[in-house]
């Protein structure tokens, strides 16, 4: 499945949901901060920009930001809330489309690298990354840890999250490292219309931390800092999810 073909005009509809979720101030507020401290004021450019959810905040912040967007739909949206001489965005592959100018921070949030389902594609996004970065400059990649400790000998499923309305349901093929997630939004069962669900499905090839740091390497990165959250919380066995900042020498 294509990209475009999951970040359709229906999904960048629903994609925001202000004040909750990825767009709580809980949620946005460190990610900002830190990735304000991290550009030092310098310009910025975010991978996959989507709807602007950490990319409007970044800009009202000071910090200048170009978008690179394959889905013109989710552009779309983002148009809805900014035009272009605020945030500019450039339509194309993370991988291979070049913003004009040079920057000090390049940044992909949200798990969203995994969306290049081939390990190649990976390792250029980070390349592209690399050419867009003054000597110095640094690319900031938001992941999960696969979950494979909680994945039983013989079964292909994990639940991720359980909330009111809500359900994640990832299925594993270990052999070639990819995941589908698929996301079950739904109303209130004692209401009416709460026994039926929304089924949205998105495929992932996911990395390791690792195997991101040998990919860093590739393009000319150095790994310079790797915590649990955006608030500098310590990385362990244990966590969940990392946000990893590779700086390029100066």
């Amino acid at each position: 499945m294509h990209s475009n073909e999951i970040w359709d005009a229906e999904t960048a509809g629903r994609y925001d949901t202000p004040g909750e979720g990825m767009f709580a101030p809980e949620v946005l507020g460190p990610t900002v901060d830190r990735l304000a401290a991290l550009a030092e004021g310098g310009r910025a450019v975010e991978f996959a920009i989507g709807t602007g959810r950490v990319g409007i905040p970044l800009a009202e912040a000071g910090v200048p930001v170009t978008g690179i967007e394959l889905s013109p739909s989710m552009i779309a949206q983002l148009r809805t809330k900014v035009d272009d001489s605020v945030i500019p965005v450039v339509e194309g592959d993370m991988t291979t489309a070049r913003a004009p100018g040079e920057f000090h921070l390049a940044y992909l949030v949200f798990n969203t690298i995994s969306n290049l389902l081939t390990q190649p594609e990976q390792v250029e996004c980070f390349r592209n990354a690399a050419r867009h970065l003054v000597p110095g400059g640094r690319f900031v990649i938001e992941l999960w840890v696969p979950e494979l400790r909680t994945l039983p000998p013989g079964k292909e499923a994990t639940v991720g999250v359980v909330e009111p309305g809500y359900i994640l349901l990832d299925t594993y093929d270990v052999l070639n490292q990819q995941v589908v997630s698929h996301h079950f939004t739904f109303g209130d069962f004692t209401k009416d219309g709460g026994r039926r669900a929304r089924l949205g499905r998105s495929p992932h090839r996911y990395i390791w931390p690792s195997e991101l740091d040998l990919m860093a390497q590739l393009a000319g990165f150095e790994l310079e800092s790797r915590h649990s959250d955006w608030e500098g919380g310590e990385f362990t066995a244990d966590s969940p999810y990392h946000v990893s900042v590779y700086r390029l020498p100066r």
